[in-house]
This record gives C-alpha cells, sequence and structure tokens, in this order.
C-alpha cells in the first residue's frame, strides 16, 4: 500500500458508489437542463466558466480551456459555436491582440439566470452525500 494511503472499507465502496451515481446522475440531469433550455451542455459549461472566472478582464479561451478540461483549439471551437448561437462575445486583448476574450452576451446572461439556480438547487442536494465521504 502506498506511504500515507488509506484503508478502505465496505461502507467506503458503498459510499465512493453512491457519490458516483448522484454525481453522473447529475451530470445527466445538467445535460438534459441545458437541452431543454435549447443549448448544448458543453455551451451552458462554458457560459459558467465566462461568468464564474470573475476578474478585471473577461477570460482568454486558455484560461477557460483550463477549467473545462480541453485543450485551446477545442475550446476556440466551443466559443466559436456560441459566438454563432448569441451566447458569448469574443474579443481580442486590449494590450496583447493574440489573445482572445470572451464575454457572455444577454441572451446568455438569460441562459444563466434561468439555469444555474436550478443547478444550484440539485446541488444542494448533493451536499449530505459528499459530505459523508469525508472522514
Amino acid at each position: 500500500m502506498p506511504t500515507g494511503a488509506v484503508d478502505v472499507s465496505e461502507v467506503d465502496y458503498a459510499q465512493l458508489l453512491s457519490f458516483r451515481t448522484a454525481l453522473r446522475r447529475f451530470l445527466r440531469w445538467s445535460d438534459d437542463a441545458a437541452e431543454a433550455e435549447g443549448v448544448a451542455p458543453a455551451q451552458y459549461q462554458l457560459l459558467v466558466v465566462v461568468k464564474g472566472l470573475r476578474g478585471d478582464v473577461p477570460p482568454s479561451i486558455g484560461q477557460i480551456a483550463e477549467q473545462l478540461l480541453l485543450r485551446p483549439h477545442s475550446t476556440s471551437e466551443l466559443v466559436h459555436r456560441a459566438e454563432e448561437s448569441g451566447l458569448v462575445r469574443i474579443r481580442p486583448d486590449a494590450s496583447d491582440r493574440r489573445l482572445i476574450r470572451v464575454v457572455v452576451t444577454t441572451k446568455g446572461e438569460r441562459v444563466l439566470a434561468h439555469l444555474a439556480p436550478l443547478h444550484v438547487e440539485e446541488l444542494s442536494r448533493l451536499a449530505p452525500l459528499i459530505a459523508g465521504l469525508v472522514r
């Protein structure tokens, strides 16, 4: 057993299974909710990242890629599709024209205003399960 490893009991396995099942159900539920709103699940995730990466300047493609665990090229394609759908707007960085910044449009804000509260509520249902996994 690796140094610092924790013994895993049968109860731990059952909790891990419960957590994985709940997480997969949440992700499936989230995908269905996004599609019901008329956006691709990946586009909803993009909106959450752009809105959630608060700072002095809008996030770059690279920053978004890090959060989505995607390569920058794949992220660029996703951003361009979301721009075509009217969910985000891209613009060059003011000081480094090589960087592309992404902002949420009014349409994207409407999607977030509808879906984000539903997601927060659904996540609150997972909180006890997550807390139960912490030793």
